[in-house]
């Protein structure tokens, strides 16, 4: 259901689990000014502490994903820079807190420079076939600040990833899923639909896995092979002697099972 208490610059929607967060500043092509910055950060700390919610999904009103900073203030007051417009409260190189939660980017149109940070800081996308990406700092006069620099190399190497900066040239849907971008690219009007069954395929199952899954990826992308494949082992002994509950698992066995027959 609709939450009345977002701004009107941001839709919140929760339902059976899944939060659904939806820019909303179309004729601005949902562009960040300081109100929906403020709005986007307290919206993320207040799914994080709801327990009802499993995983979110963050998407934008058509036409557009987000056109990255609002122009208009930056060129005036430059109240939208990160940092300023939420009171400083981000973390270093990152649009929003620290989440616990799966968070699905929903890319319905253009993702550009600062918008298009916003979908590298989600865990995984997907794409409608009228998404493109674009990274233009350099045509505007700023350096990345919400890890550009580091989460697109790591989604699509570094030598493209150096040429769509450098050059500020769009990548399309389609090379986006070549490039191993998006998840995958599926027709617009189905966006939303598959984006949350996904999430309803995700909060099905053990959320204290779930949960615990994702900050191991976060942990060993964060680091090298060796350390990541030693973490992955503390992490996995640790879970195993405290959290593993063999009568959990014959709990859930059948509809494992079922499920596991549903896709193959």
């Amino acid at each position: 259901m609709p939450d009345s208490r977002a701004p009107d610059s941001l839709l919140l929607e929760r339902a059976d689990g899944v939060a659904t967060v939806t820019l909303n500043r179309p004729e601005a092509r949902n562009a960040l000014n300081s109100e929906l910055l403020r709005g986007l950060y307290d919206a993320l700390v207040d799914l994080e502490g709801d327990d009802s919610v499993a995983v979110v999904i963050i998407t934008g009103t058509d036409p557009a994903f987000c056109a990255g900073l609002d122009l208009k203030e930056l060129g005036a007051t430059g109240g939208n820079l990160r940092g300023s417009a939420s009171g400083g409260r981000e973390r270093a190189g990152a649009p929003w807190p620290e989440l616990s939660k799966p968070l699905i980017g929903a890319v319905n149109g253009v993702a550009v420079t600062g918008g298009f940070e916003l979908a590298l800081n989600c865990d995984f996308l997907i794409a409608s076939e009228r998404a493109r990406f674009g990274d233009t700092h350099a045509r505007v006069g700023l350096l990345p600040g919400w890890g550009l620099s580091v989460l697109l190399p790591q989604a699509i190497g570094v030598r493209r990833a150096k040429e769509m900066s450098l050059t500020g040239n769009f990548m399309d849907a389609d090379e986006a899923l070549n490039f191993g971008l998006v998840n995958r690219v599926v027709p617009h009007d189905e966006l939303l639909p598959v984006a949350r069954q996904v999430a309803a395929d995700i909060a099905g199952n053990d959320q204290r896995a779930v949960r615990a899954l994702l900050d191991e990826y976060k942990r060993v992308t964060a680091t090298t092979v060796s350390e990541g494949l030693r973490i992955e082992a503390e992490l996995a002994r640790g879970w195993q002697g405290t959290s593993f509950d063999p009568a959990e698992v014959e709990r859930r066995r059948q509809a494992i099972v079922d499920r596991g027959r549903t896709q193959v």
